[in-house]
């Protein structure tokens, strides 16, 4: 270890000449006061293995990197000073300074085409004999349980998937299967569960080359709830061809229409290579049942999915025609097309079957989604399901049915019912897609898996193992498979990607070849110790930090000539901190859209005992938990969310909301609990209020505008005042209330960045009308009550730059004695959302134990983000900076950073960078900056590309 500081002392003082290998891309180690240290040359990283372990974090030039364009701020003339080079400007001039794009701040920007008409793909004819076909089984939530499985239905030229739960473009984009070529979804039941992916998929079409794309949906007629509550953040002509069928829902019984008229096959789709039908499906205790009218509630209507491939017309044998007296032409084609001719020469009547082989029945396919019991007992008496039973014998020429997918939950499936229905589909492939607890040992995920094993290796505290059950947990406590061997029919449980082909004709039946194989943790290790000899060294070294151990007195005379590189004095706050205080997981650090290494926006702040929060809920957010704290670990702190805060509407932000929200539900179900509080902006509450005609959130909302400064300034009043008063019910009392609520109402509207005569007084449209505290009291007396049983002091929202109504906000911690009985503050916690550098953000961050910030784009590209409303990693660490925080992590990079982003060494001496299911305790924040340097060594061969190519690549317009 000490021979490692000598190094990095001769690092640091050495003045040789560069070396002809040297990268161009330098590491500049400065300190922040003074900008006439001269960047540092780099070793060549042919000599880096011979090194001692600290000076590798220099090795940080890839084998190829992409060429981006640079900033020319300094062409123009722009200043690059920093918020901490002159603290006297104003406000108003440091927003100017920061730039932001005004337009796209008030909700006028239409660059990102939202108002384009998106038209279904054109695609070509297919010819129904040489096409290939195959359903497939695409794996979304086996591994983590959290939702539905989809299925793809194959075509040459077409593509059909069956349910979109939270996660598919993620595992698209992962397994290559490209979106473009997606004509159609149907979903099988409308919930959380099996359309919690259908937002961000449909956004990313409508984003596809200049004209955008769309897909048609097809769905229960309950699927126009989740169509208007869509409607508050995705544009109409995104879903323009969404199209449902059935009955309508309605809580009135007496107007319940007659399910009979439902009871045959909706054609849905009918062309040259497949007929898909709809058969309704609903609680045996819903609509008519025994003469007794109930209502049809949404969420009770299933379908069965029944896709029928064209027949295989039998060999025509011209020999036979001509001994028909027919001759070669027009004649031979009608008998081709199933027509029956007259032979002149004969005079008699020629019919097809003289002359060809027998039609070969095309495969069946059906698609199972049986929810509970009382669908079970609907199911079982389908009489539109009677021409695909084996033992039907009504008609000459019944249809075999293929294969059979099973979406049902196993409670379900396993049922004797069930079981013997299943049956009655005689020789068909039964295969079963509900949640099987062998599917969690194999990640659907595999390339970020693969890095979350190397991550932690090298930094285990940071980065712990995987919550998934082993194999032989799960069997310990998993039911009984529904395919047990007391099941006579051939049955299967769905594994990822596994395929049912369906033509060729000679190649039909199971294909696993591309079943993804069980990832070995110790051959990732194995594989990692030969490309990064020294990450062996570098372990040793975390390790020893965690230790106590980590500094040797080398190091230490080293950090006090150098004091820039260690920030040793410690936050009041943090003195004899527990480590059961505070734990902040990082569930999704990357932006825009799920990709191959990062999920989209989502912080979960774990108060252990005490609950927890969700700071923004991207999709795929539940099983992001899960892939962090395991099945059951994951369920334990859904149940335990005390508020999940919402920054702004975009997608990336929010989409996974309904489906922890459903989760919480159904896990408290039959236990004693109050609603979640959500706070968001007030678009929010617009999406899950439709949301909610759907299924039941169970949640209380609350407006950001609620829970600003100048609006909890105006309630703590409020709240003096309700309890000074003798009686609540005095009549006096709410116009008490509105009276403070108005004496205030100038102060909430000028405290903010967008009161009348700021730079963006048009954001509220109506500047001078603050919040109505009176409407939103309750809730807030139920959140100060939630906070103090969290031991939060306060959670502060505060307006941002990014797009209207966008928020940060602030987490404060109460007092806590120390040992000494001492009074010690708590700690602060500032998320910043999304968002240009702003003066309510620096504010809102002084003297924060630690700044979230969001860094999607690298220095150069600070036009970009001035653009697009985002902000620099050099910008975020500036804000940090300015305001004094203790430590910085940065986080919502672009998809250019797919592993790890291009960032400046400046003023990295506090600062973090983010990784999907990083998991930070408070008492490691004082050695958390000293990690970063091998993390980016971890990294030292990997290319820096652009993961929207991929991404692009799985959307990418079909030629």
């Amino acid at each position: 270890m000490p021979c490692m500081f000598s190094n990095l002392r001769l690092l640091f003082s050495s003045s040789a000449t560069a070396s002809p290998f040297l990268s161009p891309l330098k590491l500049r180690l400065r300190r922040p006061s003074s900008s006439s240290v001269p960047p540092l040359p780099l070793a060549p990283l042919s000599s880096l293995r011979s090194r001692p372990l600290f000076t590798v974090f220099a090795a940080v030039e890839p084998r190829r990197r992409r060429r981006l364009r640079h900033s020319q701020d300094f062409a123009r003339g722009r200043s690059r000073r920093t918020f901490a080079d002159d603290p006297g400007r104003d406000k108003e001039a440091l927003m100017e300074g920061a730039g932001f794009n005004r337009k796209r701040a008030e909700g006028r920007d239409r660059s990102d085409g939202s108002r384009k008409e998106l038209q279904l793909k054109k695609r070509p004819k297919a010819n129904p004999v040489s096409t290939i076909s195959y359903v497939q089984i695409l794996g979304t939530g086996m591994d983590t349980q959290d939702t539905s499985p989809s299925v793809l239905l194959f075509f040459d030229h077409q593509r059909f998937i069956f349910n979109a739960g939270e996660g598919l473009q993620r595992f698209c984009t992962e397994h290559k299967i490209k979106l473009s070529k997606i004509d159609h979804i149907f979903l099988s039941r409308v919930c959380s569960e099996t359309s919690g992916g259908l937002p961000g998929l449909l956004l990313t079409l409508a984003g596809i080359g200049d004209e955008g794309m769309s897909v048609n949906i097809w769905g229960p007629s309950d699927l126009k709830y989740l169509v208007d509550a869509m409607k508050s953040f995705i544009p109409n002509a995104a879903m323009v061809h969404t199209k449902s069928f059935g009955p309508a829902p309605s809580s009135d019984a007496a107007a319940v229409p007659d399910l009979n008229q439902f009871a045959d096959p909706i054609i849905l789709v009918d062309d040259d290579v497949v007929k898909i039908s709809a058969v309704l499906l609903w609680p045996e205790d819903s609509g008519q049942n025994n003469g007794v009218h109930s209502a049809m509630r949404p969420g009770d209507m299933s379908v069965v999915y029944v896709c029928e491939l064209p027949e295989l017309k039998g060999k025509f044998h011209p020999e036979r025609a001509k001994e028909k007296g027919l001759k070669p032409g027009p004649e031979y084609r009608e008998l081709q097309l199933g027509k029956s001719v007259f032979s002149k020469r004969l005079n008699i009547m020629v019919h097809p079957s003289d002359v060809m082989d027998p039609s070969i029945p095309g495969p069946v396919v059906l698609l199972v989604d049986c929810p509970t019991q009382s669908h079970l007992q609907r199911l079982s008496s389908l009489g539109s399901l009677n021409d695909y039973y084996a033992e039907f014998l009504g008609k000459e020429t019944p249809k075999t049915v293929t294969c059979v997918i099973h979406l049902s939950p196993a409670s379900i499936v396993s049922s004797p019912d069930y079981t013997n229905w299943m049956k009655r589909f005689g020789s068909a492939q039964h295969i079963i897609a509900g949640h099987e607890m062998k599917n969690i040992e194999i990640p659907i995920l595999g390339s970020s898996s693969r890095i979350a094993a190397r991550l932690n290796y090298l930094c285990p505290q940071l980065f712990p193992a995987s919550g998934f059950w082993s194999l032989k947990q799960s069997c310990l406590s998993a039911p009984d498979s529904a395919h047990g061997t007391s099941l006579s029919c051939q049955s299967i449980s769905a594994e990822n990607l596994l395929k049912f082909t369906l033509r060729p004709r000679d190649k039909i039946g199971l294909d696993r070849y591309y079943i993804p194989n069980k990832m070995a943790h110790s051959n990732i290790i194995d594989e990692l110790h030969t490309e990064i000899p020294e990450i062996v060294e570098a372990a040793q070294y975390i390790h020893h930090l965690w230790n106590g151990t980590g500094e040797t007195g080398e190091e230490r005379s080293l950090m006090q000539e150098e004091p820039w590189l260690s920030e040793n004095k410690l936050p009041n706050c943090l003195e004899n901190i527990r480590r059961d205080d505070l734990e902040i997981v990082l569930l999704g650090t990357g932006s825009s859209q799920p990709s191959k290494y990062r999920n989209v926006s989502s912080i979960y702040i774990n108060l252990f005992a005490k609950g927890g929060l969700l700071l923004d809920c991207g999709e795929g957010t539940l099983g992001q938990m899960k892939r962090r704290f395991g099945v059951g670990g994951a369920d334990d702190a859904v149940k335990g969310l005390i508020c999940i805060w919402i920054s702004h509407i975009h997608a990336d932000h929010h989409s996974g909301l309904a489906r922890i929200l459903a989760q919480r539900r159904d896990l408290l179900k039959g236990v004693p609990h109050e609603p979640l509080l959500v706070i968001g902006p007030r678009q929010l509450k617009r999406y899950l209020e439709a949301y909610q005609r759907l299924e039941d959130l169970d949640m209380q909302f609350l407006d950001c505008r609620n829970t600003t400064e100048a609006s909890l300034n105006v309630f703590e009043e409020a709240s003096e005042l309700s309890m000074n008063r003798p009686s609540p019910e005095s009549s006096n009392s709410h116009d008490g209330l509105t009276n403070v609520t108005n004496r205030s109402s100038k102060n909430v509207a000028d405290s903010t960045l967008f009161a009348r005569g700021a730079p963006m007084q048009s954001f509220w449209k109506r500047p001078g009308s603050p919040p109505d505290i009176s409407v939103a009291f309750p809730v807030l007396q139920n959140m100060k009550k939630m906070l103090k049983e969290a031991g939060l002091e306060a959670l502060v929202s505060f307006p941002v730059v990014h797009c209207p109504q966008a928020y940060g906000v602030v987490l404060k911690a109460s007092q806590r004695l120390n040992s000494d009985g001492k009074l010690i503050e708590g700690w602060k916690i500032v998320y910043s959302g999304d968002t240009r550098p702003c003066p309510e953000l620096t504010e809102a961050s002084r003297g924060a134990t630690v700044l979230i910030h969001e860094a999607t784009f690298e220095d150069s590209m600070v036009d970009e983000a001035i653009a697009r409303n985002h902000s620099t990693t050099e910008e975020a660490i500036q804000v940090g900076a300015a305001a004094g925080v203790y430590r910085i992590i940065l986080t919502h990079f672009s998809q250019r950073y797919p592993k790890i982003p291009v960032f400046d060494e400046a003023h990295m001496h506090k600062t973090c960078i983010a990784f999907d299911l990083m998991s930070i305790n408070i008492a490691d924040l004082p050695v958390l900056p000293r990690v970063l340097p091998y993390l980016k060594m971890l990294f030292r061969n990997e290319m820096i590309v652009d993961e929207s190519d991929d991404a692009r690549d799985s959307v990418s317009v079909a030629s």
